[in-house]
C-alpha cells in the first residue's frame, strides 16, 4: 500500500539579499506591492522588509511595461496585496535571477504524513509530493516522517534498506517515491 506524504509551505520563505543599511542578509516578504504608472508605462515591485533594521527593499516585478500588456487580473491581485501572488512570484526563477536573490526555506514548510499508523510495517512504500518547489534533503524527510535520526536513515540508505529512484543525499524539490525495509 502506497502512503502519501506532502511537503507544504507554512509561510513565505525569507529572501536572501544584502541590506544596504545594516548589512543583514535576510528580508521578510509580507505580500505588499507597490505599483506606479507613468502615462502608458507601469512599474511594479514586491516590497520586502529587512529582518535586522526593518528597511524596505523593492524586488522588481514589472519594469517600464505598457499597461495594456499586463493582464488586468494580475494588476488587481497586486493592488489587493495578494499573499498568494507574492508566493508565486518568489518561486519564479526569472524574478529571482533579475533581482539577484535566493530563498531561505528553513522553518517555512511542514511535512504532512497522514498519521503514523504505517510505521510498524516491515516494508513501507511512500510517495512524497511537493506542494511548492521547496528544496529539502530527502534524507531529512525520511527521518522526520519515520521518527528516525538522519544518521540512522543514512545508515539504512547505505545498507540498501531505503531505496529510491532519486539520489537521497542531495537537495530535491520535486516529487519522488521511496521504499523503507525494516
Amino acid at each position: 500500500m502506497l502512503n502519501n506524504w506532502v511537503v507544504a509551505p507554512t509561510c513565505l520563505p525569507l529572501v536572501l539579499r544584502r541590506c544596504h543599511t545594516c548589512a543583514s542578509e535576510r528580508f521578510r516578504a509580507n505580500g505588499k506591492f507597490r505599483v506606479n504608472a507613468n502615462h502608458k508605462l507601469i512599474d511594479a515591485w514586491l516590497l520586502v522588509l529587512c529582518t535586522g533594521c526593518g528597511e524596505t527593499a523593492k524586488l522588481t516585478v514589472l519594469e517600464r511595461r505598457n499597461v495594456r500588456s499586463v493582464r488586468p487580473e494580475l494588476l488587481d491581485r497586486m493592488h489587493a496585496n495578494d499573499l498568494g501572488l507574492a508566493a508565486e512570484l518568489l518561486q519564479d526563477p526569472v524574478l529571482r535571477r533579475r533581482n539577484h536573490i535566493a530563498l531561505d526555506w528553513s522553518g517555512a514548510w511542514r511535512l504532512d504524513t497522514g498519521g503514523s499508523d504505517h510505521l510498524d510495517r516491515e516494508v513501507i512504500d511512500i510517495s512524497v509530493r511537493f506542494a511548492a518547489p521547496i528544496p529539502v534533503r530527502p534524507v531529512r524527510l525520511v527521518a522526520e516522517g519515520c521518527g528516525l535520526s538522519r544518521a540512522e536513515v543514512e545508515r539504512l540508505v547505505a545498507e540498501g534498506k531505503v531505496v529510491s529512484a532519486v539520489r537521497l543525499n542531495g537537495k530535491l524539490s520535486s516529487d519522488f517515491t521511496f521504499t523503507l525495509k525494516r
